[in-house]
């Protein structure tokens, strides 16, 4: 069962081009990642400066080793110093069934 993960960071203005730049490493690196299926990233049209990534993952298990992957762990760190706020990680699984099993 696929799980969805979503991260909003707000992004300090003499940052952006930064931060787009760290963003698209990340997904370089997360593309080839077993159990990534797709990402994308948003640029939210009423908030400016907040930037919103939502990646799928064949299931929470491959989320979690990427998550605690430490090249991930390094550009997540590199970008969380160019933020106004800390990033907020939300994780959904697609069905309640792939919660209780952790898969």
């Amino acid at each position: 069962m696929a799980v969805k993960v979503i991260i909003e960071r707000s992004v300090l203005p003499d940052n952006q081009a930064e931060v787009a730049e760290f963003l698209k490493d990340l997904r370089a690196l997360a593309v080839r990642q077993p159990g990534y299926v797709s990402g994308e990233t948003l640029f939210s049209v009423d908030r400016p400066g907040t930037h919103v990534v939502i990646s799928t993952w064949e299931n929470l298990r491959e989320w979690k080793a990427w998550e605690k992957d430490l090249r991930r762990i390094e550009l997540a760190g590199k970008i969380d110093r160019l933020l106004q706020f800390p990033a907020r990680t939300a994780v959904f699984a697609t069905t309640p069934r792939s919660i209780a099993e952790g898969v």
